[in-house]
């Protein structure tokens, strides 16, 4: 096979595992979705194939030289930090991103594996990723009690208010609520964010689906 066409397949590769992974995550409201896992996962596989091919021309014309192939593949590793640590949010004692973070880190070994040939490993390490983001908190998450910060805006105060009573009536506890009216083209909306504490069995899909089912409400950001 032409080693184009090869190298073309690896990028193809990497970035359908990043968009599945990414898919999750969106579906989850979360800030690094399937384009961000995507590049992730591209910008690895090119990394990769730039470190073992890219100065085939310039050794060959050098006798003797010889570099690391690993070298510029490495970087991926220490640089995914920088875009990990933009999903993390720390919020009057509520830190969370750190799942998403991780997400990105392991998209990234994927995509450094469809770049070297490893289609196998990528596919695997995709499956196995997803089955920690989705799987194990079936089994899990009734484990401890979990915090996530909400963020949704409305076009008056009483349908905030109303959501908050909603929530407060079901087996969540609010532990945080903040409301700012902000000025928009269409008008005055009032932009709520609540840390929302979950306990035992109930999942955080309860509350989604409970904030989707009103009209009124959208959601912004959910970390």
């Amino acid at each position: 096979m032409n080693m184009e066409w090869d190298f073309l397949i690896r990028l193809c590769v990497a970035g359908l595992c990043g968009t599945v992974i990414g898919l999750d995550r969106e579906y989850r409201v979360k800030d690094a979705g399937f384009r961000t896992h995507f590049l992730v996962a591209l910008g690895s596989a090119l990394m990769m194939i730039v470190s073992q091919y890219g100065f085939e021309d310039f050794l060959a014309s050098h006798d003797g030289l010889r570099l690391d192939p690993s070298r510029i593949a490495a970087q991926v590793v220490s640089g995914i930090g920088f875009i990990g640590a933009g999903t993390i949010i720390i919020h009057r004692q509520l830190v969370r991103g750190l799942t998403t973070a991780a997400s990105l880190w392991a998209t990234a070994g994927i995509g450094l594996a469809a770049g070297g040939h490893m289609y196998l490993v990528a596919a695997a390490a995709t499956v196995l990723t997803l089955f920690g983001l989705e799987v194990l908190s079936l089994f899990f998450g009734g484990l401890g009690s979990r915090r996530t910060m909400v963020v949704f805006s409305a076009p008056t105060r009483a349908v905030v208010d109303a959501m908050f009573n909603r929530l407060e009536s079901r087996d969540y506890a609010v532990i945080s609520y903040e409301v700012e009216a902000a000025r928009t083209p269409d008008g005055i909306v009032y932009r709520a964010t609540l840390v929302i504490r979950s306990k035992g069995a109930v999942s955080e899909e309860g509350y989604i689906d409970l904030l989707r089912a009103d009209p009124d409400i959208t959601i912004e950001r959910i970390v």
